[in-house]
Formats: structure tokens, C-alpha cells, sequence
């Protein structure tokens, strides 16, 4: 595996690829992005998942994190769907859907497995429940969870400059920005982007 540059400037290794016990420790409410697909043009809500990897540390002791983007739906075709349902182990009731509030994954352990892309990104290609019997160790990193209607400037503030620049091409953060708050200028694509199908 190649090493890749943080923006603070040092290196670090990707998450190895595997299945691992795995804990989701941040949501990252990216807003509504308008991109393309095949194409065409999409207009997706979406989020950014995080989790910890306990079993796997790196060089100082922490444990790997990965992260992936999906958009914030639970529409049967949607990816978030299918991997909330095996994160669960059963699929989800008309009502279930209809009251579902996506932070009850926090602190919610289960299996992920992860794999390296053509760039040698980890990248999580699917979720299920841990086995039975197979304990995930305790958390390391805090939990946070960042959503734009309920702006939190500490939160967004500690965010990577990448995910910052993401928020700031959102309708919502557009329109907050036109209300007289934030002073961040335009952002421009952002490449690494990887989500489920559009609408």
C-alpha cells in the first residue's frame, strides 16, 4: 500500500482491507450536493459516516478510521438502506422507516468490511452485524455528530478542510451564508466524492 498525505502535511497509512469489529463514532451532515452520475445531473442529501477500527492501530496506538459518504435516504434502492438493514439484521417496518432518526447508529458496533479502490483508498463495501460471541473493545475516539440546521460552530470548526469545503457547496450552507453568517469563500469540486445511486 502507497502512503497518502494529510493535510497537516505528515503521512499516514490507509485502514488495511478485511472485515473488522467496528464501532461508527461520527455523522457528518454534508447537506444537499448537486453533481453528476453517468452523465446525468443529481441533486443527493448527503452524509459522511465515520468509524473506528479498535482492532487495527496505527504506529501511535489509535485505531484506524474509516469513512464513506452516502446520501441520506432510506429509499429501498438507496445504499444506506440496505446497510442500516444488515447493520440491524432485519429490514425495516413501514413505521420503522417513517420515525428512523439516523444518530441511534452512534456508538453502535458491527462488522465492516473494507477493501482498497484502483487509488488505494479504503473504502467500506459493506456492513453486517457482529457475529455472535465476537466482542468490539470500548470506544477511543469521542463521538460527534454535525448537522446544518442545528449549526454548531465548535464542531464544524474541528471538521477537516475537505468535508468544510464539501458543506460550503451545500444549498443549505448557501442559503445560511446569504443570512449573514460564515465567512468561508467558494469551494470547488470535491474529487474523492464516492456515493450509491442517484435518485
Amino acid at each position: 500500500m502507497g502512503r497518502f498525505t494529510k493535510e497537516t502535511g505528515g503521512d499516514f497509512k490507509q485502514p488495511p482491507a478485511g472485515n473488522h469489529p467496528a464501532r461508527c463514532y461520527k455523522i457528518v451532515d454534508l447537506g444537499t450536493q448537486v453533481g453528476e452520475y453517468q452523465g446525468e445531473p443529481t441533486v443527493r442529501n448527503q452524509v459522511l459516516l465515520t468509524w473506528e477500527l479498535p482492532t487495527e492501530l496505527m504506529d501511535d496506538g489509535r485505531p484506524f478510521s474509516v469513512s464513506a459518504f452516502v446520501t441520506n435516504s432510506l429509499n429501498e434502492k438507496a445504499k444506506l438502506r440496505g446497510w442500516l438493514e444488515a447493520w440491524r439484521g432485519k429490514a425495516f417496518s413501514p413505521d420503522e422507516l417513517e420515525g428512523f432518526d439516523l444518530e441511534k447508529i452512534l456508538d453502535t458496533t458491527c462488522m465492516l468490511n473494507v477493501i482498497h479502490n484502483a487509488k488505494g483508498k479504503a473504502v467500506v463495501s459493506s456492513i453486517a452485524r457482529l457475529p455472535k460471541g465476537l466482542e468490539c473493545p470500548p470506544a477511543v475516539n469521542e463521538k460527534s455528530v454535525f448537522w446544518i440546521d442545528a449549526w454548531d460552530a465548535d464542531t464544524y470548526n474541528a471538521l477537516p478542510d475537505g468535508i468544510k469545503k464539501i458543506i460550503q457547496q451545500s444549498k443549505e450552507y448557501t442559503a445560511k451564508e446569504a443570512g449573514g453568517f460564515g465567512d468561508a469563500s467558494p469551494a470547488g469540486h470535491f474529487d474523492d466524492l464516492e456515493d450509491d445511486i442517484p435518485f
